[in-house]
């Protein structure tokens, strides 16, 4: 069996649940028993050409779609837990990942399971240490379970087609001049179950953002808050209330490895039934190509922040009407990622922190300035990589807010159909940014701002001679 046809299967299953359609319904569609299919979608038996095009007609997806990657970040998470001195001997080159993570998926997710079992380990050790000590050993605040969240939603492509007809129902009900208004979501709230929503200023030293009394039926928001984070948690307070099946009935199809990230999943999915209410799918699908996903445009048409319609441009994964498959990422000005995921098929580090080149980081020396740019990875993929600085925090005067940086981007085939191309060159090389994964990860031996020796690559210090960085003595 090809290492092709053991890619199919998996894919085949996945996008198939995406549809929401039976095994057997589509083993009936295909003139084939539901147990052979079983064994295709299980990566043990072969498909032919044409039961292949068969499948792709029938899931309404292209012939592509099943011959990339099945797992975009898998090879790069692997190689970031076996960075790891307990593996230095074994000499794991990258190949021998790649050709795991493309036949054996399933163990690569287990190896990335134990991997963020003994970071968190790790770092439960650390802070018991700071707790004895009072001193700060590691100022690292990664979220073990926020990448289950990041993982969920990979495995689901961010699409979510049942939470996507509930808020079409709603928006159906609230919408004004294809606007969803936050006192209209107010008086939804209100007349449909019975929740009075009050917008008040948190006392002195008791800073919230939103608190649900479920007693009172009082959902009381933060005038700290912006309008827009208002209208959102409106929006899943919605979602709370009418799509709770909806959205237990998708987390049980998921193994959480803890109550904590099956909640924060939980989180996401109002967030993100939330999101479809201010921006239903059809009528932004058709904004977004009208104005060739204008994020600020976007923002103005549908009353929405910045960050939330970068969100939403990821989910349009419709296989019927699909939009760009991008890439997004929030990081904070230390490099922390808080927020990941990517159908474009660029690789986001997992643990650590992106490669410095990215435009993620750049956007901090211009707040709230959109920048541009075309950035080519060590394997010859280019991708259009926009960013933004965004602020969060208390809205009230003596008060500091965080900054945060969105970065959003696709395949550089898309260009055409993404405004902020229109200003640059795809095909001029000069215009090329040279970026990798992370330091680890990278082969680029001529980048001055490489932080740590490349993995796999003998690292030996040269006293006399030294390259670019000092990890680099070629």
């Amino acid at each position: 069996m090809s290492q092709l046809s053991l890619k199919i299967g998996p894919k085949i299953k996945s996008f198939r649940r995406q549809m929401g359609l039976q095994a057997n319904k589509l083993a009936e569609q295909l003139g084939i028993s539901p147990s052979y299919l079983n064994l295709i979608e299980g990566g043990k038996r072969k498909i032919d050409g044409d039961l292949l095009l068969k499948v792709c007609d029938k899931l309404n997806i292209e012939l592509s779609d099943l011959t990339s990657k099945s797992d975009l970040n898998l090879e790069n998470n692997i190689m970031e837990i076996l960075d790891d001195s307990l593996f230095e001997d074994l000499d794991i080159l990258g190949p021998e990942v790649k050709d795991l993570a493309s036949t054996n998926p399933k163990i690569g997710r287990a190896l990335v399971r134990l991997g963020d079992i003994l970071k968190k380990k790790d770092h439960e050790l650390v802070n018991k240490i700071e707790t004895l000590s009072g001193k700060i050993v590691d100022s690292r605040k990664n979220s073990f379970p926020g990448e289950t969240v990041s993982d969920f939603l990979q495995e689901n492509k961010n699409y979510f087609p049942k939470l996507e007809e509930f808020a079409n129902e709603v928006f159906d009900e609230v919408h004004n001049n294809n606007r969803t208004r936050y006192i209209a979501l107010c008086e939804f709230l209100r007349l449909k179950y019975s929740i009075s929503v009050k917008d008040i200023i948190p006392e002195d030293g008791k800073p919230f953002t939103k608190i649900y009394k479920k007693n009172r039926k009082e959902l009381l928001l933060s005038d700290y808050n912006s309008l827009e984070t208002k209208k959102l948690y409106a929006a899943a307070q919605i979602a709370q209330e009418g799509a709770e099946n909806i959205i237990e009935e998708y987390l049980s199809n998921y193994n959480f490895p803890s109550a904590e990230s099956r909640k924060l999943t939980k989180v996401a999915l109002l967030n993100y039934c939330g999101a479809a209410i201010l921006m239903p799918y059809k009528l932004f699908h058709t904004e977004c190509k009208k104005l060739k996903y204008d994020l600020e445009l976007l923002q103005n048409t549908f009353s929405t922040s910045f960050e939330q319609v970068a969100h939403r441009v990821t989910c349009l994964q419709d296989p019927k009407l699909p939009g760009i498959p991008f890439h997004m990422l929030r990081v904070d000005i230390a490099g922390n990622i808080s927020k990941r995921f990517s159908l474009s098929g660029i690789e986001i580090p997992r643990y650590g922190g992106a490669c410095p080149r990215w435009n993620v980081y750049s956007a901090f020396k211009r707040p709230g300035v959109i920048q541009a740019a075309v950035s080519k990875m060590t394997n010859g993929e280019k991708y259009v990589c926009i960013a933004r600085t965004v602020e969060k925090g208390i809205g009230r005067y003596g008060q500091s807010k965080s900054i945060l940086s969105i970065g959003l981007g696709c395949e550089a085939k898309y260009s055409k159909d993404f405004v902020y191309t229109e200003n640059i060159d795809i095909n001029d090389k000069k215009t090329e940014i040279p970026v990798g994964v992370s330091c680890r990860t990278c082969d680029r031996l001529d980048c001055s701002q490489r932080a740590f020796p490349p993995l796999h690559k003998k690292f030996d210090v040269d006293i006399n001679n030294r390259g670019v960085s000092v990890y680099v003595n070629e």
